[in-house]
């Protein structure tokens, strides 16, 4: 079984928004050699997530929206608790636990298998700084 990990570094200089990744995951999958087998996708940081999506720029800013109204951005640690600790950044954590850490998908001859419209994404939540995704690809 072949094994193959890369880190993309990724650093988004606004605090919220998303990014495709897919044709840097299709690179190391390439790279890797693997032709059946899976690929993991995952955010190394707590305030980041990384999702499959439709590459459609109002559907992400409605994602953005509704992410505001469920943990609004507040510095304030009269609204979150971890904000008392110096940090500013709770709504941050919060988005992420919604939008998840990471994603799985199966190489199928030498390429990301998706379904139709299905794209990687890396969304930050807490940006102007390098974060790493690891990609970790296994198989034959």
């Amino acid at each position: 079984m072949k094994s193959q990990t890369d880190y993309l570094t990724i650093n988004l200089p606004s605090r919220m928004g998303f990014i495709n990744i897919t044709p840097q995951v299709q690179e190391c999958v390439v790279k890797s050699g693997v032709r059946e087998g899976m690929c993991l996708v995952n955010s190394m940081h707590i305030t980041s997530s990384v999702l499959i999506s439709v590459d459609e720029p109002g559907l992400h800013e409605d994602f953005l929206h509704w992410l505001e109204q469920l943990a609004p951005f507040d510095r304030s640690p009269a609204r979150y608790q971890h904000n008392r600790t110096g940090e500013g950044n709770a709504d941050a954590h919060l988005k992420r636990q919604i939008m998840g850490r990471q994603v799985v998908l199966a190489v199928t001859e030498g390429q990301l298998d998706f379904g139709p419209w299905e794209h990687i994404f890396y969304a930050e939540f807490d940006g102007n700084r390098p974060k790493r995704v690891l990609v970790k690809i296994i198989g034959e």
